[in-house]
């Protein structure tokens, strides 16, 4: 399934072809109907399958976060840490991959983009600026807009990527290009931080590979078959991370340094870069699947989870800022199992619609006054108008039917 994921090329749906009917052809719509009664075409329905596995992976995220001070002491809890850090982003981002490739770079998709990263990454930053200000009592912390703030560097790389989909749906060879890429980039210790851009080169070639997918290759995980396999892969993975974590730093999975920065020879660090994108795809298969096909309790709340990345980070924060972690009770190996149930609720939570009504204004914005209409859209409605006008409405008093007039 794997190999079929990396091999997955950008194939073209053909167009259907054009029906062109004359005036003859087309039945005739009675004057006594209102145009509101015709039937209006139906919502396309989201796939349950995919806002299960959204909801799945940010909850992921967020028992993540809250395991990493508590990994230090526990050589379980840093092996099960690297485990869940080789799958859970790289399926993410896989899955916005998949969910953008009809990005063309229109206006309304660019709207969307501004509206749906720009703006909820410039008030979060600033939002999080005040929170550290105050959390840590640094009233002079300064708005680093061009360095991303806790976990804010996703938003950072889903703008680049996601803006640069034209390309790489018109490349022969996008996958290898943008691994090529993330290579290079794990071997060039002059990336600075700005941007983040050492975890968007590096993270890369996951969203383009889920560009790149079609929903047969999605088939494939969901095969009883598939989750047969996906038990003794995943307890191999659990062994292996147990017997890595005296050998091995975390930082390879964050994907946000250098081969130099990790103080090791530049073709050591493209064969560690390699070797972890090839883990991460397989754990990623194994994880999907497991994710559940038909609708659950949680579906719907796998449209609310860029609420709940953007929102956990103020907990996570206040909760390394005001030393919980510090408390004598957090050592015991019950209390690290209530602190992830605990972050599951949490993620559970942010994730639900009165969140997302709560913070639309911030996450999700219309702003229609900041754009400039679409004046071929706003044609088309008003040909759309006019056909409906004259298909279902009687012609005026003061104009003769076409063929009046030519008699």
């Amino acid at each position: 399934m794997v190999r079929q994921m990396l091999h997955a090329g950008y194939e073209r749906a053909p167009l259907p072809p054009v029906r062109q009917e004359s005036p003859s052809q087309t039945p005739p719509v009675s004057a006594e109907q209102p145009a509101k009664a015709q039937k209006k075409p139906a919502a396309k329905q989201r796939d349950p399958f995919f806002d299960n596995a959204k909801y799945l992976t940010i909850v992921l995220v967020g028992i993540g976060h809250t395991w990493d001070p508590l990994r230090d002491d526990s050589r379980t809890a840093e092996a099960l840490y690297f485990v869940m850090y080789t799958f859970h982003m790289p399926a993410f981002i896989i899955i916005s991959g998949y969910l953008s490739r009809s990005f063309e770079g229109k206006p309304k998709q660019v709207q969307r983009l501004v509206t749906g990263v720009v703006v909820p990454y410039l008030a979060i930053q600033v939002a999080y600026t005040f929170f550290m200000r105050w959390a840590n009592d640094d009233p002079d912390r300064e708005f680093h807009f061009q360095e991303p703030g806790f976990a804010l560097w996703f938003l950072v790389a889903l703008f680049l990527w996601r803006l640069t989909t034209p390309v790489w749906k018109s490349l022969r060879w996008p996958l290898p290009v943008a691994l090529a890429i993330a290579v290079a980039a794990s071997v060039t210790p002059t990336i600075d931080s700005d941007l983040n851009l050492m975890r968007v080169a590096q993270f890369l070639p996951f969203f383009v590979l889920g560009l790149q997918l079609r929903p047969h290759h999605f088939q494939l995980v969901k095969r009883r078959e598939m989750r047969y396999i996906a038990v003794p892969v995943t307890l191999c993975a659990m062994v292996f991370a147990y017997w890595a974590v005296p050998r091995m730093s975390k930082a390879w999975f964050l994907h946000d340094k250098s081969a130099a920065d990790m103080h090791v020879p530049s073709w050591a660090g493209a064969v560690m870069y390699l070797a972890i994108f090839g883990c991460g795809l397989v754990m990623t298969a194994c994880f999907l699947s497991w994710v559940p096909r038909r609708h659950m309790w949680f579906t719907v709340l796998g449209a609310g989870t860029l609420y709940a990345y953007l929102l956990h980070i103020f907990a996570i924060q206040g909760s390394r800022q005001f030393d919980w972690y510090d408390m004598a009770w957090v050592d015991h190996p019950l209390s690290r199992v209530f602190i992830t149930v605990l972050a599951a609720v949490m993620m559970t939570a942010l994730c639900t619609p009165w969140v997302t009504r709560m913070f639309r204004f911030m996450v999700e914005p219309k702003m229609e006054w900041f754009f400039k209409r679409d004046a071929g859209a706003m044609a088309r409605k008003r040909e759309a108008t006019r056909g409906v006008q004259g298909d279902g409405s009687q012609p005026s008093a003061g104009r003769q039917p076409v063929s009046q007039r030519k008699r």
